[in-house]
């Protein structure tokens, strides 16, 4: 995924115009560690225990170079924007209160600056990143392009990664384990059926694979499909797509075929779907 021009997506959402790194000692301030609460919209699930470790002995050594950010919720709590790393060293480092600069900011910049935050350190894999470019679709309604816009990366980038979501849930979790590369997606994105998906992961991770030795095995089942069977799926705009998706809060493909086509609508839990069925209806 490019990720040129990052910064930019995070000094635009900072109303100082700076990163936290660059904030003047007058926006800092000291907070005690049990009132602040996790980022909601922290994409980040996996942290390396070897990194916390290494982190929580450079704080009890170092001290905290750089303050978290976090923002008011009510009631002297304050919720963390961006810095989790940070906070979960100082806890283990048996701190007792950490530097922290300030912000009011909505949720949908909250979850923004959480995942710019990331990108810019490479702390993120494919899955994590496209789940959080999947809520900003399904929970603020924002297009491909305007996440794209944010985050400071090409709109192909973010269009790629959300294709992700529409794998089977076992190659999502191989994908974030690291089994399989973001190359060696993509390459099974290319198979209709998650059957067929599924046993090219499976083939790939077994025999080892590169990346073009997929691909040469999905060229193969490609060309063996018998004419005529089967028609190539065409897709017709994106802008109609993207519409749906944002009235809908998920991703839809319009697929045209040789004669008509077809509407296909995704959900990835059910309660997605239930909200799916409840736009459909309303």
């Amino acid at each position: 995924m490019e990720k040129k021009a990052l910064g930019r997506g995070l000094d635009a959402l900072l109303p100082t115009g700076r990163t936290p790194a660059e904030s003047e000692r007058g926006d800092v301030q000291e907070l005690r560690l049990e009132a602040i609460v996790p980022n909601r919209f922290q994409p980040r699930q996996q942290f390396s225990e070897v990194e916390l470790e290494e982190l929580t002995a450079s704080l009890k050594q170092n001290g905290l170079l750089q303050p978290i950010l976090v923002r008011r919720k009510g009631d002297g709590i304050f919720e963390l924007i961006a810095g989790e790393r940070r906070l979960r060293a100082a806890k283990l480092a048996g701190m007792q209160k950490i530097q922290v600069i300030v912000r009011n900011v909505s949720d949908q910049e909250s979850m923004v600056l959480a995942l710019v935050e990331n990108l810019q350190r490479d702390d993120l894999n494919p899955m994590e990143t496209a789940r959080a470019y999947q809520r900003m679709l399904n929970e603020f309604g924002l297009t491909q392009d305007a996440i794209a816009q944010k985050v400071a990366c090409d709109r192909s980038s973010v269009s790629n990664l959300l294709r992700l979501m529409s794998l089977p849930h076992e190659i999502q979790q191989m994908v974030e384990s690291d089994q399989l590369s973001l190359g060696h997606a993509k390459v099974i994105l290319g198979l209709m059926t998650p059957a067929a998906q599924l046993n090219l992961a499976q083939q790939i991770m077994t025999d080892e694979l590169s990346v073009r030795e997929a691909e040469r095995l999905v060229q193969a089942h490609a060309e063996a499909r018998k004419p005529g069977k089967g028609t190539p799926r065409v897709p017709l705009r994106s802008d109609l797509e993207e519409r749906l998706q944002k009235r809908l809060g998920t991703r839809v493909d319009v697929l045209k075929r040789r004669r008509g086509g077809k509407i296909v609508i995704h959900y990835f839990s059910p309660e997605e779907l239930d909200g799916v069925i409840e736009r459909l209806l309303n």
